[in-house]
């Protein structure tokens, strides 16, 4: 098992697209569904720096300094039975010197990150 870590410039719809193509199929209603094994996080656009916020004196939040969002939409995934990146996924991975910002049941992203 490994953990990997990626950002899309394209957004959601490249995520998605990336995600298929790791194998989908359909049930006999047409509800699409995983032939992989691998677990994915969608993790969307992440929060950069966060906002500062205040409530008045009615008790209402006021925005004080608005959170910068990633303009990539951030994935997880537990790769199992992989040791690289597959096919294509390489290009947008992310190799941090932190666990991130996001963790798969406490697993170490350091210690199980894909080459």
């Amino acid at each position: 098992m490994r953990l990997g870590k990626y950002e899309f410039p394209g957004g959601k719809e490249q995520a998605e697209d990336k995600i298929k193509n790791l194998g989908i199929d359909y049930d006999f209603r047409g509800n699409e569904y995983p032939t992989h094994n691998h677990k994915i996080v969608k993790l969307g656009h992440i929060v950069l720096k966060e906002g500062v916020y205040e409530l008045d004196e009615k008790g209402d939040v006021q925005v004080i300094k608005e959170p910068i969002f990633s303009e990539k939409y951030h994935v997880d995934v537990i790769w199992h039975d992989l040791e690289k990146h597959p096919y294509g996924w390489k290009t947008y991975s992310c190799d941090l010197e932190t666990e991130g910002m996001h963790s798969f049941y406490g697993l170490s992203y350091l210690e199980y990150k894909i080459k």
